[in-house]
């Protein structure tokens, strides 16, 4: 619904004199009858869309033909058996997809967009389906619209518009100006009103209402050429099978049966279907870590990733921003209190002072409260907080002296904002006061302090000597090597206020703030463990070297094994010579230059977000899987570029989260360490339950194919009856149960993934043809063994029997491929002792329930008569067990 347009001179006017927002209750009235701020799905997944698809399977369509040819033979209880089989088939695929494809659906929902909004004259970020026409947007750099709107405040406006005019040019925009849902503010930042949402925004007028298809991944991909490949040779096996059948004089129709339940048997038709149910669980799991998943591709990469290239602010430190010191008059200032409770004191030399009596302190607290975007409310009990970490924790430092944001916007109308920048490193904001203009500017001390030429000390302006600037800059450099972020603040007064550059020169410098944001406590552990996984992690910061190193020391980035290598050339050797890097002294090397030392370097400070593309093509130039963090607009091409581009769920843009194929919902390093351990045992099952399935199929074609090759038709080994129970309800639960299979224990000791293996590398395939081969031989002498010319019900059961173990006792050798289930513990795995418990009972029913072991061509078996059955499918497991040391000994070597 939405409202149109009204006349802009009047919204504007209206706007600049009002501009407090819709009260709660006007938000809920509009919501109830606007909607919710969202463009209409034309197609979902619906139970008859998941159940209808189930027919879509070549196994119903191979079953189909075998029910056909038993009718057609009289074989009506054949017939009978099939069709429930097809029924069983297609109940299980419906109820396994479409959990699956809830979890799916449930995972998308965790990952909401928010937007600032002003309502009851405050700051409030609420979810972006909730904005309503008349809500007041207060948006920045990176933020996506969420709705079309009208601007009746601007600074420095830039918007890219590409997703509605294919222009890729940013368009500059002002007062009285439309802006509209799904473009993207590139630069500055405005206010403006909601006037359309929904359906009713020119993006959704113009929307194509039509479904587009699932995006294939490399994964996806790979799992279904080796499914085809392996349906292929389960044909050609079947055909061959039916030919030696056809040539020893077999039944046509018999031996057509016999072919048709072998393709059956043979064709992984649980693939597909112990995929989607593996990814679907694991990257909810992930999720309940906080790393939302964005595209399967980085469930594969995961496990291959070797370097990780994180943010420092809220990342490895906790994002609590904290300000603690002042440097002002000459004099250092302590705060106590943390967080942002707005409580403390300040003291000097450990005595409490009252700052109020000191100018030149109050000026410098009055400085960094009114250059400052962020808000604070008390509610209740609880301090609530919006806007940037580090400018709350200005606000909280004010606040503490009694000088209070919103009081202070009063007196000192804020005309123009000179915004902060990656480049300029500062932010200056202009105010009108009764005497005239006044600017505030805070910033990097290295880039504040060039511009001033006097100092405040003790109230009074002198000129700013070389001496001073000296004391200042080493005061800076003491609090960055404490891991202080440190800020400079400046002011400047004007009466006229017309040229706004000229506030950013011949300022007089007031003090300096340090802060801090305390390392995370879980980021140390996090950092340890990737080192033991063989994954190299690197800060990247805009914060100074000294800070970023201190940083970097406390969470054991450097632990002196690293070095940073031997070089001949000076320059090399200066810049490197303590892993450390700034912005501009990689701007001094050139790309072989740096292409020498980038291995080498843990810490990347002063740098610039333009700058971590650079990085991150070094690295892969290097053969390096590389996971980059960001949250701005301008680390969007290094997102995208990096093999694994990692968004801030809670600082992030908007623009960040779509370059990105991974969200961390808590912005935690230890988040990213969790989601590569999710990636590499994903993987991992993914690796084991196909090795698993392919034996397991190949295994029967085997044993049919030594039957009709040695011992004719009349003797084969299994009915297709047999053959297709077997497939049905001995595959599906143990490949989901490995798919679901815990983090095998040491795998993040293990070594990255090569992302050029294959599923059957070398020492898989050696495991499934062997295992195959064995399981397949070993059935047949059962077979043989147990007389079947005498009795050949008899033999026949005690073959499936035997095959039926097997298929109970070998899943847990695939729990891992190359250690032996008894050191990873045979009962961690409940879904497997359940699955097999289920397979058990399934087989006890086929066997021992009266009229359908009649059907199936079984008899009931003694007690006595399951030892061999059991003793050799023990032995099997056992020979599987050994398999993998060896192969595992073999691979080391």
């Amino acid at each position: 619904m939405g409202q149109e347009n009204g006349n802009p001179d009047e919204l504007f006017t209206e706007m600049k004199s009002s501009g407090n927002g819709l009260s709660e209750q006007e938000a809920q009235e509009r919501l109830v009858s606007s909607g919710k701020n969202e463009l209409t799905e034309k197609k979902k997944t619906t139970a008859l869309k998941v159940f209808a698809g189930q027919f879509v399977n070549l196994i119903v369509w191979v079953l189909a033909a075998a029910a056909i040819i038993s009718l057609a033979i009289g074989e009506t209880i054949d017939f009978a058996v099939i069709m429930f089989t097809i029924a069983v088939v297609i109940i299980l695929g419906f109820v396994q997809e479409y959990r699956a494809e809830k979890a799916m659906e449930a995972l998308k929902s965790i990952v909401q967009p928010e937007t600032t909004v002003l309502r009851d004259k405050r700051l409030r970020k609420i979810l972006t389906v909730n904005v309503v026409p008349g809500d007041i947007l207060v948006l920045e750099t990176g933020d996506k619209v969420p709705a079309d709107a009208f601007i009746f405040e601007a600074v420095a406006l830039k918007i890219d518009e590409s997703s509605l005019t294919g222009e890729s040019v940013p368009v500059g925009k002002n007062e009285k100006e439309d802006i509209f849902a799904g473009t993207q503010i590139v630069h500055g930042k405005c206010k403006a009103l909601v006037t359309s949402t929904g359906m009713n925004t020119k993006i959704g007028k113009i929307a194509k209402l039509i479904q587009t298809g699932d995006e294939v991944t490399p994964l996806q991909a790979k799992i279904t050429k080796l499914s085809l490949t392996l349906a292929f040779l389960a044909v050609l096996a079947s055909a061959i099978t039916f030919a030696i059948g056809i040539y020893i004089g077999a039944p046509f129709a018999d031996m057509l049966l016999i072919s048709l339940a072998l393709a059956v048997a043979a064709v992984p038709e649980g693939l597909p279907l112990t995929l989607t149910i593996t990814l679907a669980y694991g990257m909810k799991k992930m999720a309940g870590h906080n790393a939302i998943i964005r595209k399967m591709l980085a469930v594969e990469t995961l496990g291959s990733t070797t370097i990780i290239c994180t943010d420092k602010t809220g990342t490895l430190t906790r994002n609590e921003m904290t300000v603690e010191k002042l440097f002002v008059s000459e004099t250092e200032v302590d705060i106590t209190g943390s967080g942002y409770i707005p409580k403390g004191d300040f003291l000097k030399r450990g005595n409490r002072v009252d700052v109020t009596n000191d100018r030149t302190t109050l000026e410098l607290l009055r400085g960094i409260t009114l250059c400052n975007n962020s808000a604070i409310e008390k509610k209740g009990d609880k301090w609530e907080v919006v806007g940037d970490p580090t400018e709350i924790a200005l606000t909280v430092a004010a606040a503490k002296a009694d000088l209070w944001k919103d009081e202070l916007d009063k007196d000192y109308e804020m005309k123009e904002e000179i915004v902060f920048t990656s480049e300029r490193k500062i932010m200056t904001t202009i105010h009108k006061t009764e005497s005239g203009f006044i600017s505030f500017t805070k910033g990097a001390p290295e880039f504040v302090l060039p511009q001033c030429s006097a100092i405040e000390k003790n109230g009074e302006s002198i000129p700013l000597t070389e001496k001073d600037r000296e004391l200042i800059l080493e005061k800076n450099l003491e609090f960055a090597s404490s891991a202080y972020r440190v800020l400079a603040v400046a002011c400047k007064e004007d009466t006229a206020g017309d040229d706004t550059d000229e506030f950013e020169k011949d300022m007089i410098f007031l003090g300096l703030v340090a802060m801090i944001d305390p390392p995370r406590t879980e980021a140390k552990e996090a950092v340890a463990m990737c080192r033991k996984a063989g994954i190299k992690v690197i800060m990247i910061t805009g914060d100074n070297q000294e800070t970023a190193k201190a940083i970097g020391r406390n969470i054991g980035l450097f632990d002196g094994k690293d070095g940073c290598g031997v070089y001949e050339d000076d320059k090399l050797r200066r810049i490197a010579e303590d892993c450390a890097v700034t912005g501009d002294e990689l701007e001094e090397l050139n790309d072989e230059e740096f292409d020498i030392i980038v291995e080498n370097i843990n810490v990347y400070a002063r740098t610039m977000p333009e700058q971590k593309l650079r990085i991150v093509n070094a690295l892969q130039k290097k053969g390096h899987i590389v996971a980059m963090t960001g949250d701005g607009v301008n680390d969007a091409p290094a997102l995208k570029k990096a093999d694994i581009g990692i968004a801030m769920g809670i600082k992030g843009t908007d623009v960040a989260k779509e370059s990105s194929v991974m969200i961390l919902q808590d912005d935690n390093f230890a988040s990213i360490v969790e989601a590569v351990r999710g990636g590499r045992t994903i993987y991992n099952n993914i690796e084991k339950f196909i090795t698993y399935l392919i034996s397991r199929n190949f295994m029967l074609i085997i044993l049919i194919m030594a039957g009709i090759t040695f011992l004719g038709f009349d003797l084969i080994p299994l009915l297709a009856l047999q053959i297709l129970f077997i497939n049905m309800f001995n595959e599906i639960m143990p490949a989901v149960s490995l798919g679901l299979d815990p983090a095998t224990p040491g795998i993040m000791t293990m070594p990255p993934r090569d992302p050029n293996d294959n599923f059957l590398k070398k020492r898989n395939l050696f495991l499934v043809v062997t295992l195959a081969f064995v399981m397949g031989i070993a059935s047949y002498l059962v077979f043989k063994m147990s007389d079947p010319v005498a009795d050949t019900t008899m033999a026949r059961t005690l073959t499936f029997a035997t095959v039926v173990s097997m298929i109970l006792f070998i899943p847990l050798a695939f729990r891992s491929l190359d250690k032996s289930v008894f050191s990873i513990g045979v009962f961690s795995n409940r879904l497997m002792i359940a699955g097999v418990t289920a397979t058990f009972f399934a087989t006890m029913s086929v066997m021992y329930i009266p009229k359908l072991n009649v059907a199936f061509g079984l008899i009931p078996l003694a007690p006595t008569e399951w030892i061999m059955p059991v003793a050799v499918a023990f032995v099997t497991f056992l020979f599987a067990e050994g398999l993998k040391l060896v192969t595992a000994a073999v691979g080391e070597k």
